[in-house]
């Protein structure tokens, strides 16, 4: 069986969704379907040689961090005001262009983090809590059905976008050889839900 091509499904998006700096719902859709488009391109190619798709290859965290690096530079293409940070590891992923040097900030306020997870709901591990924009995109991966050529493509079932502060986050406790990470609270949850953009 071929390796089949995902698409967007232009129905599941929030009209009513609050998005700041000068975002449309069309700037999700088309940076979604550039994913959707590349994991075809490659998997596709990888089948026709016999390899594993690269959604089975990639450890799960690995994942999350190709898709949060392609989210991000995707929308900054399709954006008319936001680009790429071009800190490495700053914060924002995305900042408005021209307010800081160089387009690039280690703490900047103007913009909106990336974040990828397959947790359902959007909850989701940062590396600080922060006032911040934090849009999430939730993903399914079809890693059981058999035979492997037949799973289906990565899909992304939900996106958030919301507007949370310090005090959304708790912070979870560090292990020995862990980082300090914190995480949205009920209530900061519950104001990312609140703003969704899209839901399959």
């Amino acid at each position: 069986m071929a390796v089949q091509r995902n698409t967007v499904d232009q129905t599941k998006f929030n009209k009513k969704a609050r998005l700041p700096y000068e975002l449309r719902l069309k700037d999700f859709e088309m940076a979604m379907q550039d994913v959707y488009d590349f994991f075809y391109d490659v998997n596709s190619s990888l089948t026709e040689r016999g390899l594993r798709r690269l959604d089975d290859m990639l450890r799960p965290a690995i994942m999350s961090g190709v898709l949060s690096d392609m989210l991000t530079a995707s929308l900054a293409k399709h954006s008319r005001v936001l680009t790429e940070n071009q800190y490495f590891n700053g914060h924002p992923d995305l900042i408005v262009q021209g307010v800081y040097p160089g387009n690039a900030t280690s703490a900047g306020q103007e913009g909106i983090e990336i974040k990828t997870t397959r947790k359902a709901g959007g909850a989701v591990d940062t590396h600080g809590a922060r006032n911040q924009w934090m849009c999430v995109f939730v993903y399914d991966v079809d890693t059981e059905s058999e035979p492997a050529r037949d799973r289906r493509p990565m899909t992304f079932a939900e996106v958030y976008l919301g507007q949370v502060t310090i005090e959304d986050f708790r912070r979870n406790p560090r292990s020995e050889l862990g980082t300090r990470t914190a995480t949205l609270h009920r209530g900061g949850i519950k104001k990312l839900r609140e703003n969704w953009i899209y839901r399959v």
